[in-house]
């Protein structure tokens, strides 16, 4: 029989950190985890590859667990990398005066944005104030005084005519506020007549009287039927006058702002849409209240003065500077924490104003996107993808090259507000989405845009090899995170065990850990004890009393359970033996803790037709994985005892006091090993614990949680005492993955407590039971005394049962048959 019982030795991987010549932490300088991340070598080379590669639809998915470090790592490593970038243009909004709803986009060097639009309120401040000026200028008065004379002078005119035709007609015009009335005039003497006297002149005289009238009031209408046409060419002077005073002042400072951005074509042809739109509008510049007198202004150019003084003119020729990177140094890299719609894509705010709501350009607030324009944005994926609309939103954007800040509302009809339509600004991002795996592989398998546009997979992992050139790097990261964190300095013994924890902490003695999160925590919280004791650096024993208690913060429900075990709630035997009975070992996580519980097997067998009845799946308490395990039993059991006469039994198997389902193949061993004991009728040691998955050769294979596993049945053992006879055992290949407490470790070493480790299901019987296991003959049969020659002779027995009890109910049928002939 092959030795199976494992030494102290195996049961502990110590880190040694004897090599490196330090004492505590404060000996190595840190190391950035922007130039270098411990144990990433793929994600590290990923990541050099995402950011230098500079084409369309190489946006990154960082995916990891979370507290791997990949967002830390993430924006070090690309904020490094920013600052040698080129530093991005300032983005603003501008009036568009030939569209108003759609403002125009205006990109300029960075930092030049603010200073154009505090050059633009000078400007239009100059321009007012040389308006004012000119308008007040005598010369101008004059001018426009001259302007509407000539009006005046006109009108002056034809009335004269109209009164000499008038008069050559023995008729005199007169005005009333209906217009001209024209009255005959006494030939002998002065004056009209009078009403009582026209109606005595004669008839031939009052006939001619009237037509004269009537000819006249037919000269005076067309006489007014020429004022508009007047008028009109009145106000085209006075526009061509005030286009020409308007020019003359305020072309002199816009040539001269003009001047100071000359590089720049849009902020060019920007200035020259001001300038024509201030000739055009230059009056609305003037509030009602500073209004000059009006008979001094020529025309509508007066009326335009008088208006509200509301005044969205001043407005109009703002400059919203919607990212200003007069600060920036490098490329922007943005994270944005909260990415909702808006806050990635930017939106139109609106004003409540007299019920109304009113908004113009300079109400555009930025975006994430727009802030990291030519640079970097960083998202949580999951956040992003639980955001309505957010993640359609930034496909779209990316897929065209172009953001356009548009209304949720308006583009699904939910409201009918006007709104404005920003002109949409071309966009060159590197997107970093972080996220879990399961996230990464769900969208590239469901999601058929994402593989176009997240070509660049950066993974982390959750683990590294624990061997020399690790630890020694490792240890540096400790250091820096150490510094970094303004905690004690930690003592060779002390490091050495948080290396220990985290390899405890991933399941394997030949791993380290990188969740750094936790390791993280670990170092603060062995901080705060070491200060507590008043220590001057963190020692081994502040480490551990961190790691105890953590775990006595979180394991109130494993003493719940223990408990159970020791009064005998919850029947676990740790001594004697019994048939088809056996300790399996399961394992408890609540969150970053977990614990294992030992529950009872059981199997009763009886004649039947070769089934094993798993009784947590027939009520629906069993996982699929867990129901695999149970066939694999069967076909175990048909592969070895029942290659020449059929299977003829029926087997039951279930986890005594399971209230909470089973899942999982790990007790597919102890399974095994309490069907095999039933149906040989041999009693198995109760003073063992067992896990281990087995296939359908009989081979164990190797499970996971086996030192906590280990550690449950363990404490069970303990707090009833330990013999010396109780022990635990697990697959073989799960020695290398064994981080176990030290007092089992010493429960071990001074033979009260052992651990072995199996390879096949033979190897287990014979601990179990104390006997001989048994290899087959060429024939297929068994040694005498054998294991399984029990099994097999009891099965073979049940066969010849079966066939017994169907040979007789052919005979009783034939008998009837017989009975039954004429």
């Amino acid at each position: 029989m092959r030795e199976t019982e494992l030494k102290p030795i195996q049961l502990y991987r110590k880190c040694q950190l004897d090599d490196l010549p330090f004492e505590t932490t404060d000996d190595f300088e840190d190391i950035s985890m922007a130039a270098h991340v411990v144990g990433q070598p793929r994600a590290e080379q990923a990541l050099h590859f995402g950011v230098g590669i500079q084409r369309q639809g190489y946006n990154i998915f960082a995916l990891g667990e979370q507290g791997t470090g990949r967002h830390t790592f993430i924006r070090d490593f690309i904020s490094q990398r920013a600052e040698h970038e080129p530093v991005p243009e300032d983005i603003c909004y501008v009036t568009n005066f030939d569209q108003k709803h759609v403002p125009g986009l205006l990109t300029i060097k960075a930092g030049q944005g603010k200073l154009l639009a505090k050059d633009m309120k000078h400007l239009i401040e100059n321009i007012r104030h040389a308006m004012q000026t000119a308008l007040e200028n005598e010369e101008y008065q004059n001018r426009a005084q001259s302007i509407t004379q000539e009006f005046q002078e006109k009108q002056k005119q034809g009335f004269e005519e109209i009164r000499k035709k008038a008069k050559e007609k023995n008729l005199v015009a007169m005005p009333t506020p209906s217009g001209l009335v024209f009255a005959p005039i006494k030939t002998d003497e002065e004056g009209t007549y009078t009403p009582e006297e026209y109606e005595k002149l004669p008839k031939e005289q009052k006939s001619k009287i009237d037509q004269n009238i009537e000819e006249m009031r037919n000269e005076a209408q067309r006489l007014v039927q020429n004022f508009p046409k007047w008028q009109r060419e009145v106000r085209e002077k006075e526009k061509a006058f005030m286009r020409e005073v308007t020019e003359y002042t305020i072309d002199p400072l816009i040539n001269e702002l003009n001047e100071k951005y000359t590089t720049n074509d849009s902020v060019s042809h920007y200035l020259k849409a001001v300038r024509d739109d201030l000739v055009q509008n230059i009056m609305q510049l003037f509030p009602a209240q500073q209004s000059m007198p009006q008979q001094q202004m020529p025309g509508d150019a007066a009326a335009g003065m008088g208006e509200k003084p509301e005044n969205p003119a001043e407005r109009r020729y703002h400059i919203n500077v919607l990212v200003d990177n007069s600060e920036t140094k490098g490329a922007p890299v943005i994270y944005e924490e909260n990415p909702t719609y808006q806050n990635l894509f930017g939106r139109v705010e609106h004003l409540a104003q007299m019920g109304w709501l009113i908004t113009d350009f300079t109400m555009i607030r930025p975006g994430a996107i727009h802030r990291a324009n030519s640079g970097y944005l960083i998202l949580d994926a999951l956040k992003l993808l639980t955001e309505p609309f957010a993640w359609e939103g930034l496909k779209r954007t990316l897929k065209t090259g172009k953001l356009k800040i548009e209304s949720i509302g308006q583009m699904y009809s939910m409201i009918s507000t006007v709104s404005l339509e920003p002109e949409a600004l071309p966009i060159k991002i590197k997107v970093v989405l972080i996220g879990i795996p399961y996230i990464y592989y769900m969208l590239r398998a469901y999601d058929f845009d994402f593989g176009d546009l997240f070509k660049v997979s950066v993974d982390f992992a959750r683990q590294m090899n624990n061997n020399r050139k690790n630890q020694h790097e490792f240890v540096r990261l400790l250091a820096g995170i150490v510094r970094q964190e303004k905690l004690l300095p930690f003592k060779r013994d002390a490091v050495g065990l948080v290396i220990e924890r985290g390899s405890r902490t991933v399941g394997d003695a030949h791993k380290m850990s990188l969740h750094m999160e936790s390791i993280i925590n670990l170092l603060r919280e062995a901080d705060y004890w070491a200060q507590q004791n008043g220590n001057s650096s963190v020692d081994a024993n502040d480490v551990q009393k961190a790691v105890d208690a953590r775990i006595y913060r979180s394991d109130r429900l494993r003493e719940s359970m223990q408990e159970q075990i020791d009064r005998d709630i919850v029947m676990i035997d740790t001594k004697g033996s019994s048939v088809g009975q056996i300790n399996g070992l399961s394992v408890i996580s609540l969150g970053d803790f977990a614990f294992s519980r030992p529950s009872r097997i059981t199997a009763r067998i009886r004649l039947g037709k070769g089934e094993v009845v798993d009784i947590e799946r027939e009520v629906a308490m069993g996982g699929p994985i867990h129901s695999k395990g149970v066939l694999i039993l069967s076909g175990f059991l048909g592969g070895r005892y029942a290659l020449n006469s059929p299977l003829s039994l029926s087997a039951s198997l279930v986890f005594e006091q399971s209230y909470g389902g089973v899942e999982g193949d790990s007790a597919s061993s102890a399974e095994l090993y309490a069907l095999l004991s039933a149906i040989a009728d041999v009693p198995i040691k109760q003073s063992f614990g067992v896990t281990g998955s087995v296939n359908q050769y009989g081979q164990i294979q190797p499970i996971g949680g086996v030192n906590e596993k280990i550690e449950g049945f363990f404490d069970v053992c303990k707090a009833r005492g330990l013999t010396g006879d109780q022990g635990v055992l697990i697959p073989a290949s799960n020695v290398q993955h064994l981080m176990l407490r030290k007092d089992v470790i010493d429960a071990v070493e001074s033979g009260q407590f052992c651990i072995h480790e199996v390879k096949t299901i033979d190897e287990g019987i014979e601990i179990l039971t104390g006997m001989v296991a048994g290899e087959p003959s060429d024939a297929g049969d068994y040694p005498p005394d054998s294991f399984n020659n029990k099994v097999h002779q009891r099965l073979k027995k049940f066969a010849d049962t079966v066939k017994q009890f169907a040979q007789k109910d052919n005979d009783t049928k034939k008998e009837e048959v017989t009975s039954a002939k004429p």
